[in-house]
């Protein structure tokens, strides 16, 4: 099953400093057939204003993912990490037990990027940060592990969870290809170009949500950047 959720249906907020739009149920937006998608139950795609930001706030239990799509993100946590993280690269917070933590846009351009939150497999347990740059060129023509719970994926970033997020980006007419396992939840967002999952169009940042299907076969319409969740 492939459910192609287009960006205008998606919920959203405009709070001038940020402009978000939510996949699934988030703050003041929600939807019942948009709670979750297996084990990943946040997928947001949030515009910063320069010189504007999260201040510090709570979270607990949540492995956090952050792809930044243009600009850079700069954290600072309770556990005294801190960090820039630009375009094309990525961030994982495993808030664990509990932390606080604060996301500011300190560039003098909006910063894009995606959110997403992923179920833990086990509660609890010390809370951690990391990042690490993903050169968009490593990703050429394949998919890549940028975060992941699997021992296999050795370079990608630790996540507590069933679950790996993937990128990848591909040139107009180039075809990737993803295997999922029996009883997973895929979830797919196209950051950039028009592309086909399994002959199905997708928009760039349309939502995909597969279910049922053993295999993806992703085609470049444009030259595209795509970002996929694999989870349980």
């Amino acid at each position: 099953m492939i459910e192609i959720r287009p960006f205008d249906t998606l919920g959203g907020a405009d709070h001038g400093w940020l402009k978000a739009k939510h996949h699934f149920s988030f703050a003041r937006y929600f939807d019942p057939k948009r709670v979750n998608h297996g084990a990943l139950r946040v997928w947001n795609d949030d515009e910063i204003a320069p010189n504007t930001g999260f201040p510090s706030h709570p979270h607990a239990e949540m492995e956090i993912i952050t792809y930044v799509r243009k600009g850079a993100i700069t954290h600072e946590d309770s556990l005294g990490n801190k960090g820039r993280t630009e375009a094309g690269d990525v961030q994982v917070m495993s808030a664990g037990s509990g932390v606080r933590h604060a996301e500011y846009n300190r560039e003098d351009e909006p910063t894009t990027l995606f959110q997403i939150w992923i179920e833990p497999g086990v509660k609890g347990g010390e809370p951690s940060w990391g990042a690490k740059p993903f050169p968009r060129d490593e990703r050429s023509g394949q998919f890549v592990a940028l975060a992941s719970g699997f021992a296999g994926d050795a370079d990608a970033l630790p996540i507590r969870a069933d679950a790996r997020v993937l990128g990848a980006t591909l040139k107009a007419g180039e075809t990737a290809e993803y295997r999922l396992g029996t009883a997973r939840h895929a979830y797919l967002v196209p950051a950039l170009g028009k592309i086909e999952v399994n002959g199905v169009t997708v928009n760039a940042r349309d939502g995909v949500a597969i279910e049922n299907e053993t295999a993806l076969t992703v085609k470049a319409l444009e030259d595209a950047e795509i970002v996929l969740v694999d989870a349980s």
